[in-house]
């Protein structure tokens, strides 16, 4: 809108110079680029539109609500000028920007990363759906074979399947007698002093194992869910008697107090319930599941047990170790004992798990249990009780142990006061599950982790002596081919040395010498030689009585000097030989025939069975010949080899002349002397 005192101006000019009024571009340039004096002065630019000066207030006292002239706006000069000593109180301590951070449009491309395509999310409603439909699978798939896992019945034994046999029948099929014991005590033997058997329980015989049956004087049990659930849970560790007598598990205090401690809630939970009492409390009715939690078994059911009359034998009197005294003194003890007896049969646990030699451990004697059994019955001043070991256990567990076993039952604690005194004992432990639970896992895998790195060594150490023997029994590059798991081919040679050797007279002196006399001689002699030929660059092929085969060049060629290594080892093993002493024949002088030829050979592993390395070639059967036809204590070489030696020319040889060689006709040979000493 324009001003109306620029708009009078304008119907003036346009009065005055006789213009149309309704040519508004004319207008607009008669009203533009006017200076008026109104309210102030009003200026108008080229374009008709007003130039206004703003002043700006600001509320500069937040208290009062006070505004002040912060800044004045010249709109002809286009200038912002500031009040001296004033300036805007924004909040935040920064103006606010004058553009969106993602743009008017949102064009900003920064905007776009963060903003959550319709790809993306179709993407996650699917993963979405697919973790909740795995989850839902994998839960139905758990309850599926729980369900299956009940109805399969896998604890269920036929009863045909199960095999009744009688003492002469187990004698007779086992022809050996049976022992039974407690490892770690010297009262758990099931067997009498003769060695006989003592059958205190049903046995048979399930799929080839002898097994132990148990009758239940009920007509009818009916397999409740109840039922099929604690049928189904099984004891995989075994009881705490087998964990304490386990090698492959370190039972240290924390692990020892959280099984005590898994006890006494056990046995507190059991007196507070209308079973009131346990009755037959020993370490053996403790078992330990997968997680190494502890739990009671064989307590209740007073209907299916039956009282027996005692029986004088061993296994009897071991199972009496963990009894009351006032039990053991009772014709007739109830069945299912009394809370001050189960106290007292803790009390013996608890001296098993701090002391880990067995039940009821006396450290100055040795007592039969019946004779065990028989002190405890008749008393004492002081009665008979298990020992104490201050050095394996603490003083408060000592204390502890002597109230449980005190003779007057109204002196032993019950298990909540139990309960107490022991979470003051061991309260470094922590008494939350979880944290037993984890501490537990982590013992477990402490000790798994030693018993593997235990294994590992001894494997490897295996592993370097297979190894060694191979390397014996085989070329090293040939070994590790075989290590590798490839085919060693056989391999043809253009030229390597072999050496024969055998004892002269030794068919003789093995009839007037012992088979010991002959296998010690002769392993001295090998292990001698075997010392000696380290130094050279050969591989001994065999060894068949007093015959010794070494050849050099294979299985690594080693060029011309095949023949130089085996020339310097017969030379060392003639010196070795004219100085070696026979144990039994200390006087009589052993006498080597060398025989040494060189030319081509094939070479191979044969046989899988005891695999030996092999060479075939005329080659090895001239080198055999050279060795028959020598002489003792010479080393005789053959044209060939005297070839070889000679571009080294530093050994001795001297011309025997031509001989006669079976299948090779005549053949001129060569004695090998030695070696100039300037090489």
């Amino acid at each position: 809108e324009f001003h109306p005192a620029a708009a009078s101006c304008g119907l003036t000019e346009t009065k005055n110079k006789n213009l149309s009024f309704t040519d508004s571009l004319t207008y607009i340039m008669l009203t533009s680029c006017v200076t008026l004096q109104g309210m102030g002065t009003v200026e108008m630019d080229e374009f008709g539109d007003r130039q206004i000066d703003f002043a700006v207030w600001d509320m500069t006292d937040v208290d009062s609500g006070e505004f002040q002239v912060v800044c004045v706006y010249n709109s002809s000069m286009k200038q912002l000028m500031m009040q001296e000593g004033l300036s805007f109180q924004w909040p935040g301590g920064s103006p606010p920007t004058d553009f969106p951070e993602c743009g008017f449009k949102n064009e900003n491309p920064a905007c776009h990363t963060r903003t959550v395509t319709m790809h993306q999310m179709v993407s996650m409603v699917i993963c979405f759906v697919f973790v909740i439909i795995v989850t839902v699978t994998v839960f139905i798939y758990r309850k599926l074979k729980l369900e299956s896992e009940l109805a399969a019945q896998l604890w269920r034994v036929c009863w045909d399947d199960v095999q009744m046999s009688n003492l002469d029948k187990v004698l007779k099929r086992t022809c050996s007698r049976l022992t039974m014991s407690l490892k770690g005590s010297n009262y758990g033997s099931l067997m009498t002093m003769e060695g006989n058997f003592q059958i205190y329980t049903k046995t048979g015989y399930y799929k080839g194992n002898l097994a132990a049956i148990k009758y239940i004087n009920k007509k009818r049990i009916e397999l409740t869910r109840k039922v099929l659930f604690e049928l189904k849970h099984v004891s995989t560790s075994g009881s705490l008697q087998d964990l304490m007598e386990s090698d492959s598990i370190t039972l240290d205090w924390m692990f020892r107090y959280s099984l005590i401690n898994d006890i006494v809630k056990g046995m507190a939970f059991i007196h507070n319930s209308v079973i009131i009492s346990h009755g037959n409390l020993k370490s053996s009715n403790c078992v330990v599941d997968s997680r190494f939690v502890l739990k009671i078994t064989d307590y209740g059911l007073q209907s299916l047990r039956t009282s027996s009359c005692p029986e004088d034998t061993h296994a009897y009197y071991a199972r009496k170790l963990w009894t009351a005294p006032e039990l053991l003194r009772t014709d007739c003890p109830p069945l299912c004992g009394t809370q001050r007896g189960d106290v007292y049969s803790f009390g013996v646990i608890l001296q098993e798990v701090a002391l880990l030699r067995g039940v009821f451990y006396l450290d100055s004697q040795s007592l039969s249990p019946k004779e065990i059994v028989q002190a405890v019955t008749q008393g004492g001043v002081p009665p008979l009780r298990p020992s104490l070991c201050v050095h394996s256990h603490s003083e408060e567990l000592s204390v502890l142990m002597q109230r449980c076993w005190s003779e007057e039952p109204s002196d032993r604690p019950d298990f909540n006061t139990i309960k107490l005194l022991l979470r003051k004992q061991h309260r470094g432990y922590g008494s939350n599950i979880l944290d037993n639970l984890l501490s537990r896992m982590e013992q477990y895998a402490n000790n798994l982790e030693e018993l593997v790195e235990e294994r590992t060594q001894a494997y490897h150490e295996e592993k370097r002596k297979a190894e060694a023997l191979l390397y014996q029994i085989l070329p090293h590059s040939v070994a590790e081919q075989l290590k590798r798991g490839e085919m060693v081919q056989a391999e043809a040679f253009d030229s390597v040395t072999i050496y024969f050797s055998d004892i002269v007279g030794f068919t003789a002196m093995s009839a007037e010498s012992t088979p010991l006399q002959v296998v010690t001689l002769l392993n001295d002699l090998y292990t001698c030689f075997d010392a000696i030929i380290d130094n050279f660059d050969v591989y001994k092929v065999e060894t068949i009585g007093d015959a010794y085969m070494v050849v050099s060049g294979l299985p690594v060629r080693n060029g011309k000097l095949h023949g130089r290594e085996v020339a310097r080892m017969s030379l060392a093993l003639l010196d070795a030989v004219k100085s070696f002493k026979m144990r039994h024949r200390a006087e009589q002088q052993l006498r080597l025939r060398i025989g040494i030829h060189s030319g081509p050979v094939c070479a191979g592993v044969v046989g899988l069975k005891m695999p030996r390395y092999c060479l075939f070639g005329d080659t090895v059967n001239t080198a055999s010949r050279m060795e028959s036809t020598g002489e003792a204590l010479k080393i005789h070489v053959s044209e060939a080899t005297r070839q070889v030696l000679q571009e080294f020319s530093c050994f001795q040889l001297q011309l025997r002349g031509e001989i006669e060689v079976k299948g090779k006709g005549r053949m001129r040979t060569y004695w090998l002397l030695g070696e100039s000493d300037s090489n």
